[in-house]
Formats: structure tokens, C-alpha cells, sequence
């Protein structure tokens, strides 16, 4: 909320203060009252009606204590209420009323107006008689709005309520799994207390913003116009970038050259706090160009060269590797296809890092990547296209061909994502490898996708990776991290570039989920154990709701 924002929305002090100065100036005071659960075209015709009458507009909402509209009502809470109205242009002053009635607060305004919805130019509800009382009383008189355009609140939050099944089951889910503001927020404090490795490939994400002009004289293709250039550091380095935004001590083990590219990845990582150790790279910097235009992706050109290390510059990156790692709390592997990351290197790295370092994690990216080589990791976050790719199989059901991974590479946990259909977590019942129960039924559970729409979906991945790592080596469970991760994956997909996600702006999307206050009446942790996949792959069945 802006500070502009924020001025408008007042205590009875001020707000008493500002109705003297502008009755003192000459000024005509409106006044409106109501619950605005849901700002809807109503409201605003309705607003926008009172501010034409006079000269401040004062709008003041009932606080949620007092809200008398039946369970689980207000669906928005006070503050929230208050900004939705104080972004209004049109609205002046914001207040909100810890009385049930506006009626003592209108003996203290004493507007000159007082504006209410056409419903009630015949009411004889005795509040609203009330109201009418005190205002005539000062002096002050009530117009009713045109009514042209009428919806009701509670209506529409009734029909929201009835479609909510999903939303229910993701509050069940929730209490399952001790998932609440009070926690999440918790593990986000934690965030500054993690010191994390990332290696991996660094690559340049250009975006080139143009005009379509039509179709081209010579040819029966499309005509652009550039009109700018964008540029962002990704590849392994949007994942150290995520990681510090979020709050960590972060190091960044990859390859750059002397070319302009590379000078645009040092000045960036520099700017944004990441350490790093960038070895000699002899080709150019990887670069992948997308042009858009009105925000949509027309084609991407890649000028991406596969340049695996040789064996000396593998010696170097091992011993690099082995050097910043010692005391960290995690590493995390990006093997983007460009080379840096080979199976020779993950089979000298990996059992010493599993000696070394409390928890390892990775992904892939591209084509050459296997994610078959990391083994005995302990997350892997694939997409479900990136694992039937390494598995070659693309008619299992889900459950059966996260089996056929987690066999393979004996991975203790992993967070698969669907894209629009949100993520499934599985995780072995037990984090010892070779303990009874390790090649057991497998734990899993369904998450949606938490993006209202999507903008770009460039680097979600890589920010669900930061987040679930710092969220797991914070002590969170799985579905914890999960979905902490996939909210942060969120925040990446609704805006534009390769940017990463800040720690503060992933807290103030947790204070906005309404799931996560809820009192779940009709579960607990202790009476509904969390769903299972039986360990035999003949048996193995899709969670509900995720299709192939």
C-alpha cells in the first residue's frame, strides 16, 4: 500500500480534526457507511454518486468484531477492507467503526450528507431510523443513491462459498500439516539464519518488448517493431538471487567469461549480495531472447553452446565447490543443459557433499539434463514433463512414475509441479536410507496453483527451489515448504521477468491467505492421517484430483 494509500485510512482523532479543517475551508462532508466485503461495481457506482454531492468524502466500514453476517463473515478482513476502499481515488478518508452502528460515530462526523444505497429509501429497519434520527438531529440530511447498478456482498460471497470445495479441501490440508501464518512466518524469519551453495550454469534471459505493425510487404509474415530491451540474470543465478531476496547468506559457483554478458551478471549479483566464484568460461555467455509483444511471448531464440568442463576445470570446480560448502546449511544443483554441470562431476561431488552438508537439492532445465543423476539427494523439484523426460515414460500415473524416480535415485522427497494444476508432494516414511519403511508406501499430498492469473511463468521454478530449500533447512515439513514454495512460485508467475521474490513480499501474500486463518471444524491432524501411495507400483494410484 502506498503512503498516499495509507494517509486516507485514519483513527477518530484525525479523523475528527480533518472534518474541522474542511468544514473551516467551506467544505461540504459526505459521509457513507457500510461492511465493503467485496468492493463490487455497486459500491463503486455508489461512492462515486456520494463524492459528487460534496467536497470530502468520508467512508467508514463496521471493523470485523461487529460484523453480524453469519459465519466465517468478513470474508476480508478490517485493514484490508479499509485499503480497498482507501485505493478509490473518489474516497477521501477511510475509518473503521468498532461500534455495531454507525449511528454514535455519526453524532461525532455530523456530516452534511450522508448517502445510502436506494435499498433503504423505504426501510424501516430501526438501526437505519436510528441513523436518520441522528443525522437530521445535526443539522445533516440522507440521500439515496441512483441504485442502477445493485449486488449484494453476501450474495455474492454465498455463491463464492458454494464452488469452494477446493478451497475446503486446501483448509483441511492446511490444519493436516500445521500450516498457518504463524508458522510460515516463522520459517520466513528464519531465512537470514541460512548460509546456502548454489552451482550451476549462469545464463542471460533478454526480453525484447515490440510493436506489432502488421504484416510485412516482401512475405506473409509479421512485422515488429523493437521498442526496449530487458535483461535479467537467470539460469542458476535467478536461484542465488531468489535465495538472497529471501533473506540468505548466499554463494554462486558457476562460469563466466569477458564478454559484456558476463560483465552484466557480475554487476548484478554485486548489486544484489550473492557471493560468487565464477571459473573461466571460454564461450559466450548463454543467453536466451524472448520477444513479445503487447505481453505476449511471440517466438524465443536461444544461443545457448553445450560446453561440458574438461577434466581441469572439473578439478577446479570440485575443489571450489567443496571450499565454499563446508559449514553450509544446504546446496543446491541447477544443471541447465549448458554444460557445468556433468554426470562426472555430481559422481566425484555428491558423496562428499552427502558427508558435508545437512541437506542437498536440485533441479534441471533443457534437454541434456538428466535428472537421473542426482542421487541420494534430498529434494528434487521437477516438473512432471522433466520427469517422464528422465524416466522415458509418459503413460504411468503420477504416483507410479514418482515411485520409478525415487527408486532409481534413491531421492528421499520431491515436489512435482503440474503448471495451472498447482504441485504433489511425496516424501518416503522415513528420511534414513535402508531403514525399515524406506521402500515403503510413499507420503503424498495435492497443493493448487496459488497464481489468481499468469503473467510470465519464467522462473517460478527456480523460486519454488530457493524457497522449499531455505523452508526445509528451517525445520518445515513438506507440505510446509511446499506450500510457502509454491506461494513464492506464485508471486514470480504474476510478474513480468526474471525478477526475484522478496522475503517481505512473500510474507504479506501469507498474511492474505484466508486458509490460513481458518479453524478447520471438520478434521484434525489427529483423526486424518495423510493420504498415502501404496509402495507396490502395480498398485500405485494417482493422488485425487491430478491427472497424468
Amino acid at each position: 500500500m502506498t503512503a498516499s494509500y495509507q494517509s486516507k485510512i485514519v483513527d477518530l482523532a484525525s479523523l475528527r480534526r480533518r472534518i474541522e479543517e474542511a468544514r473551516a475551508a467551506g467544505r461540504v462532508v459526505v459521509q457513507c457507511h457500510g461492511c465493503f466485503d467485496i468492493v463490487h461495481p455497486g459500491h463503486v457506482r455508489y461512492l462515486e454518486f456520494a463524492r459528487r454531492q460534496g467536497d470530502l468524502l468520508v467512508v467508514s466500514l463496521t471493523g470485523d468484531a461487529q460484523v453480524g453476517k453469519g459465519e466465517d463473515r468478513p470474508y476480508i478482513p478490517q485493514d484490508l477492507r479499509a485499503e480497498n476502499l482507501a485505493a478509490l481515488e473518489f474516497v477521501d478518508l477511510v475509518y473503521i467503526n468498532p461500534d455495531a452502528t454507525a449511528v454514535n460515530l455519526l453524532g461525532q462526523v455530523r456530516p452534511d450528507i450522508y448517502v445510502k444505497g436506494a435499498e433503504y429509501e423505504h426501510s424501516r429497519d430501526p438501526r437505519f431510523e436510528e441513523e436518520r434520527r441522528v443525522v437530521e438531529s445535526c443539522g445533516g440530511r440522507i440521500i439515496f443513491s441512483s441504485g442502477d447498478v445493485v449486488f449484494s456482498s453476501t450474495h455474492l460471497i454465498g455463491r463464492i462459498a458454494a464452488g469452494e470445495g477446493e478451497g475446503v479441501r486446501l483448509a483441511l490440508t492446511c490444519s493436516r500439516y500445521g500450516v498457518d501464518q504463524t508458522a510460515l512466518r516463522d520459517l520466513c524469519a528464519r531465512f537470514s539464519d541460512r548460509r546456502v551453495v548454489v552451482i550451476g550454469d549462469v545464463l542471460l534471459d533478454r526480453y525484447v518488448d515490440c510493436d506489432a505493425v502488421g504484416v510485412a510487404s516482401e512475405a506473409p509474415v509479421m512485422s515488429l517493431t523493437q521498442l526496449q530491451e530487458r535483461t535479467y540474470v537467470g539460469g542458476a543465478g535467478i536461484v542465488a538471487r531468489h535465495l538472497a531476496a529471501l533473506g540468505a547468506e548466499v554463494t554462486l559457483v558457476s562460469r563466466a567469461g569477458v564478454d559484456p554478458a558476463s560483465g552484466e551478471v557480475r554487476v548484478t549479483l554485486d548489486r544484489e549480495g550473492v557471493r560468487h566464484e565464477l571459473l573461466p568460461l571460454h564461450t559466450p555467455l548463454p543467453q536466451k531472447t524472448r520477444f513479445l509483444a503487447d505481453d505476449v511471448k511471440l517466438f524465443k531464440l536461444d544461443q545457448v553452446h553445450h560446453r561440458p568442463l574438461d577434466s581441469k576445470e572439473e578439478e577446479d570446480a570440485c575443489r571450489t565447490l567443496m571450499n565454499v560448502s563446508r559449514g553450509a546449511d544446504a546446496v543446491i544443483i541447477c544443471d541447465f543443459g549448458c554444460g557445468m554441470i556433468t554426470g562426472r562431476l555430481l559422481a566425484r561431488v555428491l558423496p562428499q557433499l552427502r558427508k558435508n552438508v545437512p541437506f542437498l537439492a536440485a533441479d534441471v532445465s533443457g534437454k541434456r539434463a538428466n535428472l537421473l543423476h542426482f542421487r541420494e539427494v534430498d529434494l528434487l523439484c521437477p516438473t512432471e514433463r522433466e520427469m517422464r523426460a528422465a524416466l522415458n515414460d509418459y503413460d504411468a500415473g503420477l504416483s507410479n512414475a514418482v515411485w520409478q524416480l525415487l527408486n532409481l535415485t534413491q531421492v528421499r522427497q520431491t515436489i512435482i509441479t503440474l503448471g495451472k494444476r498447482g504441485l504433489v508432494t511425496f516424501e518416503r516414511p522415513t528420511a534414513a536410507p535402508g531403514a525399515p519403511g524406506w521402500a515403503g508406501r510413499l507420503r503424498s499430498e495435492a497443493l493448487p496453483s496459488f497464481a489468481p492469473h499468469a503473467v510470465d511463468a519464467l522462473g517460478a521454478g527456480d523460486a519454488l527451489l530457493a524457497t522449499a530449500t531455505l523452508a526445509l533447512t528451517g525445520g518445515a515439513n513438506l507440505v510446509q515448504a511446499a506450500y510457502l514454495a509454491s506461494g513464492a512460485a506464485a508471486l514470480e508467475v504474476i510478474t513480468p521477468g526474471n525478477v526475484p521474490v522478496l522475503r517481505e513480499r512473500l510474507m504479506m501474500w501469507i498474511d492474505s491467505r484466508r486458509e490460513l486463518a481458518l479453524r478447520t471444524r471438520d478434521a484434525s491432524r489427529r483423526d486424518i492421517d495423510p493420504p498415502r501411495a501404496d509402495a507396490n507400483p502395480s498398485a500405485l494410484r494417482r493422488p485425487q484430483g491430478v491427472s497424468k
